[in-house]
């Protein structure tokens, strides 16, 4: 759960994320996300290549049955625990000069796989300290690698993934040391 101060995004008094089922229990909202982000990631991903835009995309494709708000960004600052992201106002900025930076490395395609990982690690480092949506930031941030690293030829096979490592590693990230992230990204690489 994330914590925001004044947050139009939850109903009145609450911390409860205004949903399209209007459902009221935090456990109800997490079930019902969960099972509406799960059937959405099983169908084809919109068209187009890694952007901003195509990344805001990702977003409203798993979140379209849950939030009136998927895709868009967020305007409320958040913080989980401790860590504060990235402010609503540099957002967009940030936003663009991280994909611009993904556009000038060919979208990390062309390297090896200690490289792709690497780079990878950093880049999503970054895309999860912007935090630009106000709820499921982490699995379109997974979307979005498992699209990279196949355009990359470096597939990447979900079903190893131990999400508390995975969560460890982002926070290890977030902290700066994106070794674990980089260590995890080359162990889910399908190997060839």
């Amino acid at each position: 759960m994330y914590e925001a101060v004044d947050d139009p995004y939850c109903y009145p008094k609450t911390s409860m994320l205004k949903n399209r089922a209007n459902l009221r229990s935090q456990v109800e909202l997490e079930k019902f996300e969960a099972l509406a982000a799960t059937k959405r990631a099983e169908e084809p991903l919109p068209a187009g290549k890694p952007s901003y835009g195509y990344y805001r995309a990702i977003h409203r494709h798993l979140f379209q049955d849950v939030y009136v708000w998927a895709g868009k960004i967020r305007t409320v600052r958040i913080s989980k625990g401790e860590s504060m992201f990235c402010f609503p106002e540099y957002i967009d900025k940030k936003m663009r000069d991280l994909f611009e930076d993904l556009a000038g490395e060919n979208q990390f395609r062309d390297l090896d796989a200690e490289t792709f990982a690497t780079k990878a690690a950093h880049f999503m480092a970054e895309l999860n300290a912007i935090h630009p949506f106000r709820e499921g930031n982490g699995r379109s941030q997974n979307v979005l690698l498992i699209v990279l690293a196949d355009q990359a030829a470096h597939p990447l096979d979900f079903d190893r993934l131990h999400p508390p490592e995975m969560m460890e590693a982002m926070m290890a990230s977030f902290g700066g040391d994106e070794r674990p992230l980089a260590n995890l990204i080359l162990g889910l690489m399908r190997v060839r």
